[in-house]
Formats: structure tokens, sequence, C-alpha cells
């Protein structure tokens, strides 16, 4: 009888990181591996007090992102708004296929592999999200507010696209700085 294939190790990654910038890959196989690799992946996002992580951003090239939008997040709308800005828990999103809706609106975002880099980035309002959690089973979800922002947000790093490749041009130049000393450290 063959052991159990070992969980990747789990920890943040921070541009320029290779994996950050790679297409990754569809999940297949709902495994107690992957479900393993989700739990800890929440632990990450927990300890850098963030609302969502994708894959990539923890060395995982799947596509994968987890979220926990409060309705208490700076920035968001009032959870009671339709459609939802804040997300009901703790959630899973494996494969998804986003939808838009509305013209593109600024915001200002942050990322965990982006330390102390902030800036305005054009998305739509409203996405509609089709995907698997954790056991294989489809959903969808339409959402609006941060919750919105951050689906758009994390599926950017299943095909490697981070903030600083949509910010406005006003905050590509606030963070011209910051990218290059992270990408000379």
């Amino acid at each position: 009888m063959s052991s159990p294939s070992p969980v990747p190790p789990v920890q943040l990654h921070i541009y320029p990181a290779k994996v950050l910038r790679q297409k990754a890959k569809p999940i297949d196989k709902f495994t107690d591996e992957l479900r393993q690799v989700i739990a800890r992946m929440f632990e990450v996002m927990d300890v850098e007090e963030g609302i969502g992580l994708a894959a990539p951003q923890v060395g995982i090239s799947l596509r994968l992102f987890i979220l926990d939008v409060p309705e208490n997040a700076k920035r968001g709308s009032l959870a009671t708004s339709i459609p939802p800005s804040a997300s009901p828990g703790r959630m899973v999103f494996i494969n998804p296929v986003l939808r838009f809706e509305g013209p593109v609106e600024p915001m200002d975002e942050g990322c965990l592999s982006l330390p102390e880099i902030t800036g305005e980035v054009l998305r739509p309002p409203i996405v509609h999200v089709t995907a698997l959690d954790e056991f294989g089973k489809p959903f969808t979800l339409t959402a609006g507010g941060l919750l919105s922002r951050c689906i758009q947000h994390e599926t950017d790093h299943l095909d490697g696209v981070l903030i600083i490749d949509k910010m406005t041009q006003p905050s590509r130049v606030k963070n011209r700085i910051a990218v290059k000393k992270l990408e000379n450290d």
C-alpha cells in the first residue's frame, strides 16, 4: 500500500517569485491532500491578515483560491447589498470562470505578495463566478463590492497577473521605486 502524496510546503511567496507569473493548472482530483493544502492556505491568510489568497501565492501552481471577505472589511459596501459584497464565511474556489457586468470602476488594492504596495485598479463592479468547492461540487455566485474585487484579484493570480499589471498609470508611477526594490531584494 502506497503512502499518500506529501503535501507541499505552504508559505507566502513574494514578488518577483516566478510562480506568481505562471498560468496555474486546472484541478481534476479532489483529494485529502488538496484539502490539507486548502487548510494550510487559510492558516497563511489568517497570519498575514488577508481576505483572499491564491495557490500561486503559496508556491502551488493550481487554479485554486480562498477568501473570507467580512462584512466590516475596509472599503467594503454593506453586506446587505445586492449582489452581496461580503462572503458568507470562508470560501474555496477551484477552476473559477468569471463573467463581468458593468463599466470598470477604480478602487485601491493591495496584495499579500506585494507588501506595502497599493494602487488604483480598474475593475467591473459585478462578477458572476462559476467554480468548484474543495469536494468538486459546482456552485455559482454573483458578487459586488469588495467581494467582487477580491474574486477578480485572486483569479488574476491564477493567470499570472498582478495588480502592478493593472494599476492606473499614476499608481504605477507612485509604486515604481517600491516595485524595483522588491525586484532587487
